[in-house]
C-alpha cells in the first residue's frame, strides 16, 4: 500500500525521476503520464513502479508547475494530488477543463475519502478518484482503463474510408491531400454514411439524420447526395459513394461494397 506520506455541397480545394519534465522525441507510442504530487517519497514510489511497468513519466511538485506541464505537453493521463502548494489540485483541474478545454483523463489522489469530497472532485472534472492509502497495482489498473477509453474515443473522432477522412473535431474533410469544403447538411450526410460504412443507410435514415421527423421531399435528399458525390468522388478514384436501388446509399471502396451485398 502507498500512503499519504509515501445546396452545393462543396468542392475540393518523460523523465527519469521525480520533478523532471521532458518531451518525447523518438516517436514511440508509450503511455505518457504526468504525476502532480508534492510528496517526494510518494512521487518516487510512483515513478519506480510505473516506469518499471513501461510507462513514461514526468512530474511536478506543485499545482502551478503541473498546470504548465499539462498545457504544454501531451499526456495520456494525469495523476493529480488534491492538496498541493501554490495551486491545489481542484483548482488545477477546473482550469484545465474550463480555461484550456483539455479532456486528458485525470485520476485524483487524496486523503479526502468522504463522499462529498469525491463528488467535488468528480464535478470539477476528474475521471476517477483514489483515496490514500492505495495499492499501486490498483492505480495502474485504473490508469490503463482511463487511457483505453480515451484512446477509443479519440479514434472515433476521425472517420476514414480508404483515403477519405473526416475529422469530427476540426470538421475538416480530406480526400487524399485535397481539402474538401462541404456545407453543414452535406457534412452531416457524410458523417452518417461514414459511421455506417461499409453498410448501407436507407433513404429514410438519411432523411431523419438531416431533418428529423419533418423532412422535405426526396428530391432534396437526392440533391444533397448528388452534391456530396461531386465533392468527394468527382476527380478521385475509386468512387466511394454508391447508390443502391430501392435500398439507399453507402460509402465504401468497391471491394467492401461487393462484400457487403
Amino acid at each position: 500500500m502507498v500512503g499519504a506520506a509515501a445546396s452545393e455541397c462543396g468542392r475540393s480545394k518523460g523523465g527519469r525521476g521525480p520533478y523532471t519534465a521532458r518531451a518525447r522525441t523518438d516517436g514511440r507510442d508509450d503511455v505518457r503520464l504526468l504525476v502532480v504530487e508534492d510528496n517526494r517519497e510518494l512521487a518516487a514510489n510512483l515513478f519506480a513502479y510505473l516506469e518499471a511497468r513501461g510507462h513514461v513519466l514526468d512530474a511536478a511538485p506543485d499545482g502551478v508547475t503541473g498546470l504548465h506541464l499539462a498545457t504544454t505537453h501531451r499526456y495520456d493521463a494525469i495523476v493529480l494530488d488534491w492538496m498541493l502548494p501554490r495551486m491545489d489540485g481542484l483548482e488545477l483541474l477546473r482550469r484545465l477543463r474550463g480555461e484550456h478545454g483539455m479532456d486528458v483523463p485525470v485520476i485524483m489522489l487524496t486523503a479526502r475519502g468522504e463522499v462529498p469530497d469525491t463528488v467535488r472532485g468528480l464535478r470539477a472534472g476528474a475521471d476517477d478518484y483514489l483515496a490514500k492509502p492505495f495499492a499501486l497495482v490498483e492505480l495502474e489498473a485504473r490508469l490503463d482503463a482511463l487511457v483505453a477509453r480515451s484512446t477509443a474515443r479519440a479514434r472515433r473522432r476521425v472517420l476514414q474510408v480508404h483515403d477519405l477522412r473526416y475529422d469530427l473535431d476540426t470538421r475538416e474533410v480530406r480526400r487524399g491531400d485535397a481539402l474538401l469544403h462541404l456545407y453543414p447538411a452535406c457534412r452531416k450526410l457524410l458523417e452518417t454514411l461514414m459511421r455506417a460504412s461499409p453498410a448501407a443507410v436507407s433513404r429514410e435514415q438519411l432523411e431523419h439524420a438531416l431533418w428529423g421527423d419533418d423532412g422535405p421531399d426526396r428530391d432534396m435528399l437526392r440533391s444533397h447526395v448528388y452534391d456530396l458525390r461531386r465533392a468527394i468522388d468527382g476527380p478521385f478514384e475509386p468512387k466511394l459513394l454508391q447508390t443502391l436501388p430501392r435500398v439507399g446509399y453507402r460509402i465504401a471502396v468497391p471491394e467492401q461494397a461487393d462484400g457487403a451485398q
